[in-house]
C-alpha cells in the first residue's frame, strides 16, 4: 500500500500534450498563446478536480511559461493569466535550455515544501514547424501582443573566441564530438559504433510509432537509421538526419502541480497524483574542449545519484525512463553515469525522443514529464526517471516520479557549479598534438566539406582546429589518438597529420 502523502509534498495533479500535425491541420497551429491556454485547460481538466477545471485554474498562485522561440510576447504569464482568467501572485517567463522544465517543476517543488505555494502552472509551446512553413510562402505570423522592442535570445553561452573562430556552434557538431570520444574510449570500431547508435535510437522510434503525439511515428531499423543515404545524408559524423534531433515543430505541453494538501482540498483522486521524489542538478564545464574527459560526464553521475538519493533507491528500482535524446551521444552519456548497460530491457523514453517524438525548442522535458505521469498512473507503486540536458552537454537535471508520495524528500542539495575542473583551452598552439575527437561536417549534398579536431596540446592544455587531410579516410579510420601537427592560419589552427 502507498504511504500517505505529507501534506506539503508536491504532486503533478494534471498533465496534457498536443501535437498540431501538418496532415491534419493544414493551416498551421495557433500562436503559442493559444497553445498555452489550450493545454493548461486540458491539463486542469486531466485533474478531474470535484468543481472541474475552473476550479483549478481559479485557485493558480503561479505560472510559469517555458521561453518559445515562435513568438514574441510583451508579458507571456500575465497573458495567459488574463486568457484563462486567473490571478497567481507570481508569474514567470523562463530562459532556455533542454533542462529547464526540470528545473522549473524542481523550484515549485521546493516551494511547495516550503509552504510557500500550493497550487502551479507550468506550460511551453512552440509553433516552428507553422512559421517555417510561412517563411517558406513568404509571410511573417502576424500574433498578438508583440513588445514594443525586439528582446534579444537569452542565451546564457557564452562562445569561446577559439570556438567562434572554429564555428564549434551547432549541437549537432557539438555531441557528434562526444560521441566520437566515446566511441574511442570503448576501443569500438567506427562502423561497429554506428551500428550501436542506430540499435540505440531503432528503440526510440519503437516509441514514436505508437504515440499520437510522435511528429515522426515510424519505427525504423538501427541500419536505416544510421546509414547514410540521399534521403538520410551524413550531418556530422556520426550522426545522419535521423540521428539528429528535429526542433520545427507544433507542439505544446502542461502540468498542474499541487501540494497533497491542495490536491486533497480540490477533490483530485489519488489515481492522478505523480509525486517528484527526488531531484538533481549539477554542471559540467561550458565549452566542449573544457571538459576533462570528453567521453563522459561526471555532471550526469552527480545529477542522476542525487535524484536517486532523494527517493532513497538506486537505478535498478527504476522501471521507466526518459533520457534527454537531442542526440546518441546523450543517451549513452545518461545510461553511463546510471551504471546502465547500452541493452538494458528498460526503454530510454516515453515519448519516441526528440529526432522522432520532436525537440519543441527548450520545452521538450514538459512533454516528457507529461508523459512520464501518464505511464506512472498506469503502473503505479512504481518509479520514473526523467533526465534533461542544456547548452552543448553542460546542464544537468534529474527528476525521479512515483504515484506512491513515500516519504518526505530528502532536502539534497543540488551543484550549481562544474562536477569537473576545466581544461585550459589554448588559441593558437603550435607544434605537435594528440587528437582527442573529431567529427567530420557534410554539406546538403551529403559530401564532406570540413573536419573539426579538439587536440591535447604537448605541454598541457586543448585546442579546437580544422583538419588538413582525407576527409573520408577519418570516417572509416580512426583519427583519435594520433599525432598532428598544429600550424595557426589568419586565427584558425590548421591540424595535419604528422
Amino acid at each position: 500500500m502507498p504511504t500517505a502523502a505529507d501534506p506539503r509534498a508536491a504532486c503533478i495533479i494534471g498533465v496534457a500534450r498536443q501535437t498540431w500535425h501538418p496532415a491534419e491541420v493544414p493551416e498551421g497551429a495557433p500562436e503559442p498563446l493559444a497553445m498555452w491556454e489550450g493545454v493548461a485547460r486540458q491539463a486542469a481538466a486531466d485533474a478531474e478536480a470535484t468543481g472541474g477545471p475552473d476550479a483549478v485554474l481559479g485557485a493558480l498562485e503561479s505560472i510559469d511559461v517555458v521561453y518559445s522561440q515562435s513568438w514574441q510576447y510583451d508579458d507571456p504569464p500575465a497573458r495567459l493569466a488574463e486568457r484563462l482568467g486567473a490571478t497567481p501572485a507570481r508569474g514567470a517567463y523562463s530562459g532556455i535550455g533542454g533542462s529547464v522544465p526540470q528545473v522549473l517543476a524542481a523550484g515549485i517543488a521546493t516551494s511547495i515544501g516550503a509552504g510557500d505555494l500550493d497550487l502551479a502552472l507550468l506550460v511551453g509551446a512552440e509553433a516552428l514547424a507553422t512559421v517555417r512553413r510561412m517563411k517558406k510562402a513568404g509571410e511573417k505570423p502576424q500574433w498578438s501582443h508583440k513588445p514594443a522592442e525586439r528582446r534579444p535570445f537569452p542565451m546564457d553561452l557564452r562562445f569561446h573566441p577559439s570556438e567562434i573562430s572554429h564555428a564549434v556552434f551547432e549541437a549537432y557538431l557539438t555531441f557528434a564530438l562526444f560521441d566520437n570520444a566515446r566511441r574511442a574510449a570503448l576501443g569500438r570500431g567506427l562502423d561497429e559504433h554506428r551500428l550501436q547508435l542506430g540499435a540505440i535510437l531503432s528503440r526510440l522510434t519503437d516509441v514514436a510509432a505508437q504515440s499520437p503525439y510522435a511528429w515522426f511515428p515510424i519505427a525504423r531499423t538501427a541500419a536505416e537509421i544510421s546509414t547514410a543515404t540521399p534521403d538520410n545524408r551524413m550531418v556530422a559524423y556520426p550522426y545522419t538526419k535521423l540521428m539528429t534531433s528535429i526542433m520545427d515543430v507544433d507542439m505544446a505541453a502542461g502540468l498542474v502541480i499541487a501540494s497533497a494538501d491542495k490536491a486533497d482540498a480540490l477533490g483530485v483522486p489519488d489515481d492522478k497524483r505523480v509525486y517528484l521524489r527526488g531531484f538533481g542538478y549539477a554542471e559540467d564545464p561550458a565549452h566542449v574542449a573544457d571538459h576533462g574527459d570528453l567521453s563522459r560526464s561526471p555532471a550526469m553521475a552527480t545529477a542522476s545519484s542525487a535524484a536517486l538519493a532523494g527517493a532513497r533507491i538506486g537505478i535498478d528500482d527504476v522501471a521507466h525512463l526518459d533520457l534527454y535524446s537531442c542526440f546518441a551521444s546523450s543517451v549513452n552519456f545518461a545510461l553511463d553515469a546510471l551504471g546502465m548497460t547500452e541493452d538494458d530491457p528498460r526503454s530510454v523514453t516515453q515519448t519516441g525522443g526528440l529526432p522522432y517524438h520532436g525537440g519543441p525548442g527548450s520545452n521538450y522535458m514538459t512533454h516528457s514529464i507529461a508523459a512520464m505521469a501518464e505511464t506512472l498512473r498506469a503502473d503505479p507503486g512504481s518509479f520514473g526517471l526523467t533526465s534533461g540536458v542544456g547548452m552543448h552537454m553542460q546542464k544537468h537535471a534529474y527528476g525521479l516520479w512515483s504515484s506512491d508520495p513515500g516519504a518526505a524528500l530528502v532536502d539534497v542539495p543540488t551543484s550549481p557549479g562544474v562536477a569537473d575542473e576545466a581544461t585550459s583551452i589554448i588559441e593558437s598552439p603550435q607544434g605537435l598534438a594528440t587528437v582527442a575527437t573529431y567529427s567530420v561536417l557534410h554539406g546538403r549534398d551529403g559530401e564532406p566539406e570540413s573536419a573539426v579536431v579538439i587536440c591535447d596540446v604537448s605541454g598541457g592544455g586543448r585546442c579546437y582546429a580544422k583538419f588538413d587531410g582525407d576527409l573520408a579516410e577519418i570516417e572509416t579510420d580512426e583519427l583519435i589518438g594520433r599525432t598532428v601537427a598544429l600550424t595557426p592560419n589568419d586565427g584558425v589552427n590548421v591540424a595535419r597529420l604528422s
